[in-house]
């Protein structure tokens, strides 16, 4: 009996850490190019009373006896699914209209990745995100001059009656880009998992295109959230109960013996 417990323990605090996971996607419903995250469980080790293969004078018993003692939560993982594009006219917004990520170089030098296309223009005319981490390769316009990039990465810039491309915008593609890590400001790391960033320009065979004046939203879908949030709520509450109902039994079974 003291099993149950435990197993009904396990259960709850899986579904804790979904319900935690489910206020994270919910709480940044709002954040250009977020991705939400999916919860995989697993069952854990399973107590053998009898072997499925055991023989009888009769043959092979078609089933054994095991006694599972729970789940737990294995891993989260992104959905790269895209999200609702949203117009704000400001042509250094970029969405990529499918695969990729753009690159980004890091305070301490290295190359990071993001789906946020919310990009701007610092005081050395570095096209950077909102962080001030600089695009990589690193495209620098002059003064007030009128930008446009097009579906292949081409940036342009006008100033007066002056046309001239001052670079072309890489995206990184990723094997396994579920395996991406994610470390906050809508910012992505390589991994082991995830394999080697592959450049590529947008537009060709595996990379989406580019097309500036619209941002991506959240893929998250809020009422699938909630049927989640719900669902471990109700998965909860009856793992909770299967502990009280644990107990009132061991307490019934010390009630006879005393």
């Amino acid at each position: 009996m003291i099993k149950a417990l435990y197993t009904a323990a396990t259960g709850m605090k899986a579904q804790q850490m979904r319900i935690d996971v489910i206020a994270n996607n919910l709480a940044n419903v709002n954040t250009t190019g977020f991705k939400r995250s999916n919860v995989n469980f697993e069952d854990l080790l399973y107590s053998t009373l009898r072997n499925p293969n055991e023989r009888t004078q009769n043959g092979v018993r078609p089933s054994g006896l095991q006694i599972g003692t729970g789940s737990r939560l294995v891993n989260t993982s992104k959905v790269f699914t895209p999200g609702s594009l949203e117009e704000t006219g400001n042509p250094l917004d970029l969405v990529i209209t499918g695969s990729g990520f753009f690159q980004l170089q890091d305070i301490s030098g290295s190359t990071v990745y993001s789906r946020d296309g919310n990009f701007m223009v610092d005081r050395d005319g570095s096209v950077v995100n909102s962080q001030g981490l600089k695009l990589i390769p690193n495209i620098s316009l002059q003064p007030n001059a009128k930008v446009a990039v097009g579906v292949d990465g081409v940036v342009t810039q006008v100033v007066g009656d002056t046309s001239s491309q001052v670079g072309q915008i890489q995206l990184a593609s990723f094997t396994n880009p579920a395996g991406l890590e994610a470390i906050g400001g809508n910012i992505f790391r390589k991994s082991e998992a995830s394999g080697e960033a592959v450049t590529g320009t947008p537009g060709a065979a595996g990379y989406g295109g580019l097309v500036g004046g619209f941002l991506e939203s959240s893929n998250v879908e809020v009422v699938n959230e909630l049927v989640g949030l719900i669902t471990s709520q109700r998965a909860y509450e009856t793992s909770s109960r299967a502990i009280s109902a644990a107990d009132e039994m061991l307490t019934t079974v010390n009630q006879i013996v005393r």
